[in-house]
């Protein structure tokens, strides 16, 4: 009788270890795949990883540097003056540009003697790495007049980024608008929010 209740007690026993594991393992599962679901919403819908090539926005970011781009704000908000964003140039090649905004929708941007104007006024701004050269100022030589959704772009390495003065970018539809740079996450040493 006691080597059954011993038996009845190891076979009990057995049974609640296994259901044990069972159910931290489902457990584990179902956290694992919220975890990969949630890092799946934020990447395709909230935020997006990205990484600088070139120095076309030299001071501001270098080559190499990794950034998290915000994708949700300008669902809510229309993108701003001088905030740096990302656009697609050429989406079979997957290839985007990172630059910052300029003139705004309705306006009119026409760069002259190395100066930015808009709307026939000097835009108040410290962002280019230098002064346009002449042969520089592209299509904005001419009076340039942005659409209800367009964007006029500058990279702020000015005579060295290819932006809205060069014919294959042209002005910047604000559906193509992909996010806002948010956040540089490499190198380690500039980790930080980035200054719009």
């Amino acid at each position: 009788m006691l080597e059954e209740q011993k038996f009845e007690f190891m076979e009990n026993h057995t049974y609640n270890k296994a259901k044990k594991v069972l159910t931290e393992g489902l457990h584990l599962l179902f956290y694992l795949m919220l975890v990969f679901l949630t890092a799946f919403l934020i990447l395709h819908f909230i935020g997006q990883r990205t990484q600088v090539l070139g120095q076309s926005m030299e001071n501001t970011l270098s080559n190499q540097d990794n950034l998290i781009v915000d994708k949700l704000s300008y669902h809510f908000v229309k993108p701003s003056r001088f905030d740096i964003v990302v656009f697609p140039v050429d989406k079979v090649k997957n290839i985007f540009y990172i630059k910052r905004i300029i003139g705004l929708p309705g306006e009119t941007v026409q760069i002259t003697e190395g100066k930015i104007y808009i709307n026939n006024e000097l835009l108040k701004e410290d962002y280019g790495k230098e002064v346009i050269s002449v042969d520089r100022e592209g299509l904005a030589a001419s009076p340039v007049v942005l659409d209800k959704d367009e964007y006029f772009v500058l990279g702020d390495n000015r005579n060295h980024s290819t932006d809205s003065r060069d014919p294959d970018v042209g002005n910047i539809a604000k559906s193509s608008i992909v996010g806002k740079a948010w956040i540089r996450v490499w190198p380690l040493r500039r980790f930080g929010f980035i200054n719009q």
